[in-house]
């Protein structure tokens, strides 16, 4: 097991894979310190901790606080945090893992696995059957439940059988909407502990947090020693009250997992190492194919204002619940993943950046004060101070070579320089003398360019470049075709404005 957390660890530190400028994010930290330190004072927090992941490490981790108000225990990266919701990625991601072993499907109606709920009523006559799919993305047509839910962590499995089998009201057909359900995800670590023969924390806790190497990190909280646990508190009537510790039970699934800033860390760290896409040795516990999918959305797209005060008002997000996360398209950040996690005595947030290979983290240890602010406006900071920087993708030889053909057609002046290299709609959609004509017309705007200069990859199968010219510059786009040979469908070439 050491052999492989250690070969694991080697393999998400490896620099080729993350870009991120860790020289620009230290210059950014002492603002960001100072943004997690105001929302601790400012939101009644006993006690936080947050992380910056990047470049398959943890570049940053500082504690506010306390852990606890009756010994004053400062705040550490190894304080265990309870992080309520942001348990739901690694039940989906284990119900993931069974997926890649062919033990199920999505597309599985979820009573296959938990015959209780064969009998269950649905709303309309033509109301499909709950898929696992549907339970993963919130879309089962349970009632969303926050609040009712985040209690019921304790539940023994015989009373959650019996509820099961008993059926629960719909708020609505499967697949129509998104609403969010605590008891789905219940209902996923049933499945997963029905499939694997195994309960659902000794599954997760062999299959994921061992393998991780986040020792420190559990389900049933009295396992570990009390001096290392941040105590949960809720903020009532002006000052701090304990909120009761709720033991490991049927709703673990939903919200259960204890985790550390350091342990937590190396989770952030395997996620964001799934990419991009590329030909490396599979390193982790679950492929870096399945842990993409997280981001997979559920097509009940919504616009939604980015969280904290970084953003304009302009700046709306395209956001959908995935797999146990909710992406988004950010104007500045490009795809994020998220999740908060509330709980009592306890907020959480995760957000994470994959095309820049970067995650910031917030655990406190106050009922639902969970920092998604703070975390948001980190990111942004570390957007402005340039040190996300985007992951290149690489030049594929098909590109490299239609890139070549591109430079031999301005240079000639002649489409037909590179005729091998065109495809059959090329002509089609302007013959050799029309772009003659347009060729010419550039090249007496532009004059002689260099056209040895670097594609940029946009994908496989096309790029972007610029051409320093004897009179400006040219800024050119290649398309190719989806054929073996991928010759150019299309061209685009114009002078670039100064």
């Amino acid at each position: 097991m050491m052999r492989l957390v250690a070969i694991l660890l080697l393999f998400l530190a490896a620099p080729a894979a993350h870009a991120a400028d860790e020289k620009k994010i230290a210059a950014a930290i002492p603002a960001i310190d100072r943004l997690f330190s105001d929302f601790q004072v400012e939101s009644h927090t006993p006690g936080l901790v947050y992380g910056i992941v990047a470049n398959g490490r943890l570049v940053h981790v500082k504690g506010f606080g306390v852990q606890d108000l009756v010994h004053s225990r400062p705040v550490t990266p190894d304080s265990l945090f309870r992080i309520a919701s942001m348990t739901k990625a690694f039940t989906a991601l284990s119900i993931l893992k069974l997926r890649e072993e062919g033990r199920l499907s999505l597309d599985d109606l979820a009573e296959k696995y938990v015959p209780e709920m064969r009998g269950w009523t649905y709303p309309t006559k033509d109301s499909p059957r709950i898929r696992i799919r549907d339970l993963l993305t919130h879309s089962a047509g349970l009632v969303d439940d926050n609040p009712w839910g985040d209690r019921q962590t304790p539940l023994p499995d015989a009373d959650f059988t019996k509820m099961l089998a008993q059926g629960v009201p719909l708020s609505a057909a499967p697949a129509t909407h998104y609403e969010y359900s605590n008891f789905g995800y219940a209902v996923l670590g049933r499945i997963i502990a029905n499939v694997s023969g195994m309960p659902y924390r000794s599954y997760v806790e062999r299959n994921l947090l061992g393998p991780l190497g986040m020792a420190s990190s559990g389900y049933q909280v009295s396992e570990w020693p009390v001096e290392r646990r941040a105590i949960g508190y809720r903020w009532e009537d002006g000052r701090w009250k304990v909120e009761p510790t709720m033991a490991d039970g049927a709703f673990g699934a939903m919200g259960g997992l204890q985790t550390s800033a350091s342990d937590y860390a190396r989770w952030i760290a395997f996620l964001l190492s799934a990419w991009p896409p590329r030909d490396d040795a599979e390193a982790g516990p679950v492929s870096r194919a399945s842990v993409r999918m997280l981001a997979e959305g559920s097509n009940f797209v919504a616009l939604a204002q980015r969280n904290g005060k970084s953003g304009p008002a302009a700046c709306r997000q395209a956001a959908a619940y995935g797999f146990a996360m909710r992406v988004a398209q950010d104007c500045d950040l490009g795809l994020t993943l998220a999740h908060g996690g509330g709980y009592p005595g306890y907020g959480s947030h995760v957000m994470l950046m994959p095309d820049y290979g970067v995650g910031i983290f917030v655990f406190t240890n106050r009922t639902y004060n969970g920092g998604a602010g703070p975390a948001w406006d980190a990111a942004v900071a570390l957007q402005r101070a340039g040190a996300l920087v985007a992951r290149q993708r690489p030049v594929t030889p098909l590109l490299a070579e239609a890139y070549a053909a591109a430079g031999r057609i301005y240079a000639a002046g002649d489409v037909l320089a590179a005729k091998e290299a065109l495809a059959m709609n090329f002509l089609m959609d302007r013959d050799a003398d029309h772009w003659a004509k347009s060729l010419a017309a550039l090249k007496g705007e532009a004059g002689a360019c260099r056209t040895d200069g670097p594609v940029e990859a946009t994908g496989n199968l096309s790029g972007r470049f610029t051409w320093d010219c004897d009179k400006g510059r040219v800024a050119g786009t290649l398309l190719l075709a989806p054929t073996r040979t991928a010759q150019i469908q299309e061209l685009k070439l114009e002078m670039k404005a100064p």
